[in-house]
């Protein structure tokens, strides 16, 4: 997983609340047990019309939007089922942070796991954010994940809370995986003891 440490770019505003995980990936691309490719299908049903072309008024496919990798969101981000083909699909558009009011807990900690920022944040705040958002591609926000800051165009700081456990892992680029591996030496010298205990195991 790739570490998260600080970021530099465009925030895409998307003010609608209760954003479900069907609406960030329809349940008909869940086929797929693969990160990559669900990209396209981001908001799919907002983005595209039946005949499958773009939605102009869709704010992705605007061009100042197009590169989009915050997305300030309305309250209640990525509620709905389980699927974590949302953040897999939100990831592969190149989006790195979502910052909300609030997030459904599953989603939230699926976000950790996929290298993705979410940042709870007042909605006064969410408010400052969203309209310097609304400037297009030529306000860019950083957040810095070492300092807990995000910073608009105009250099307004906020500050934002998030777990150490999974501070660390963002910033050391860990997974799950990631997280057993670094204890791969343990692993093998307990397998490698109980072999010799337990050798009928």
């Amino acid at each position: 997983m790739e570490k998260f440490e600080k970021l530099t770019g465009i925030a895409a505003p998307m003010p609608l609340v209760n954003i479900d995980t069907d609406m960030i990936i329809p349940k008909v691309f869940l086929k797929t047990i693969k990160r990559s490719g669900l990209g396209v299908n981001l908001f799919d049903e907002m983005r595209y019309d039946r005949q499958g072309n773009e939605n102009p008024d869709f704010v992705l496919n605007k061009p100042q939007y197009r590169d989009t990798q915050i997305l300030v969101a309305g309250d209640n981000f990525g509620c709905g089922s389980s699927r974590e083909h949302a953040p897999w699909a939100i990831a592969d558009f190149g989006i790195k942070c979502v910052i909300s009011t609030s997030f459904a807990d599953i989603f939230y900690n699926n976000c950790f796991k996929n290298g993705i920022l979410p940042i709870v944040m007042p909605q006064e705040v969410v408010d400052v954010l969203m309209k310097d958002a609304e400037k297009g591609s030529n306000a860019r926000m950083v957040v810095d994940l070492e300092a807990q800051t995000v910073t608009t165009s105009d250099g307004e700081s906020f500050p934002f809370e998030v777990d150490a456990f999974k501070k660390h892992c963002l910033l050391e680029g860990l997974d799950d995986i990631g997280l057993t591996m670094n204890n791969v030496k343990d692993i093998d010298a307990f397998e490698g003891k109980m072999a010799q205990e337990r050798p009928w195991v």
